[in-house]
């Protein structure tokens, strides 16, 4: 599998079956290469990547990510291999180890060291595929330089989120020319300074309570100050590009510059606002 330029990145479970065929219908009719969705508390990962793709005829469907506590390794290769038999290997398994709030209080189970989890997971799914897992389309969730390792040791690459340019640059030199490089950006369609920051700041309230996205924020040049209070104008100007589509579209060209093979862009906009996010998945298409 070839993965394209530039996709979509989209909390799915926003939206009911006529609102989520109408999504993909945009992403996929405006010419991304993918879409790409979140494990997330209410649709099933795997479940609502068949439904997506049985919506669709080209457009590439990627968990981002699947957490490996919603499933045991044997049954997401099964899933894996199963999704790409049915709908032209156009299904891309992101893996990630998730959070401690979601692992341990919301599925019961025990948080384990991230890296060496995730590397005996892609063990249980080279098993259920009968070995070559490392030539499937699977990439890992990686910000830190252990995980990154592992993405490119073992998967086809990485799928960082919440990063900026300067993460991208160092992921991309971890990882090496011939691995996939997905970076998810969040845009804003508005040029209003204050409206879009409080849109982002709304955006990245629940990921600023999450340890693994504070620790990396610091690892690349953030401070605790700016971390706090829902964040500060940098910081959301950094997490969040907005202003007019030219502006965004350099915003999103600087990754590429960076050295990311692939990004996924996230329409950030005031809930239920569909007409602001279908405008900005339109306006940026052609990045």
């Amino acid at each position: 599998m070839q993965l394209g330029r530039l996709g979509v990145w989209y909390p799915v479970d926003r939206l009911d079956a006529a609102g989520l065929r109408g999504f993909v219908a945009t992403v996929e009719g405006h010419g991304y290469d993918a879409l790409w969705y979140p494990e997330s508390r209410g649709y099933e990962s795997f479940s609502i990547a068949g439904f997506m793709l049985g919506a669709s005829t080209k457009l590439k469907l990627g968990s981002s990510i699947a957490s490996i506590y919603a499933r045991d390794a044997f049954t997401a290769g099964r899933g894996l291999a199963t999704l790409r038999d049915m709908y032209g290997d156009r299904f891309i398994l992101g893996l990630g180890v998730s959070h401690v709030p979601m692992v341990e209080g919301l599925r019961g189970h025990q948080y384990a060291k991230p890296v060496p989890a995730m590397r005996a997971y892609l063990d249980g799914i080279d098993k259920a595929l009968g070995g070559g897992s490392a030539d499937a389309p699977i990439a890992l969730a990686a910000l830190g330089p252990l995980m990154l390792k592992l993405s490119a040791a073992r998967t086809r690459g990485a799928l960082p989120y919440n990063v900026t340019p300067t993460h991208t640059a160092a992921a991309a030199k971890a990882l090496g020319p011939d691995k996939w490089l997905a970076v998810e950006q969040k845009v804003c369609l508005e040029t209003d300074p204050a409206k879009a920051r409080a849109l982002g700041r709304k955006e990245l309230e629940r990921y600023l309570r999450l340890d693994n996205y504070r620790n990396n924020w610091l690892r690349i040049g953030f401070t605790e100050a700016e971390l706090e209070n829902g964040g500060s104008d940098r910081f959301i100007d950094a997490m969040v590009l907005w202003g007019d589509a030219a502006t965004i579209q350099r915003g999103l060209r600087a990754h590429f510059d960076a050295g990311a093979t692939h990004v996924c862009l996230q329409p950030v906009h005031a809930e239920a606002d569909w007409a602001a996010r279908d405008r900005t998945v339109a306006a940026l298409a052609g990045t």
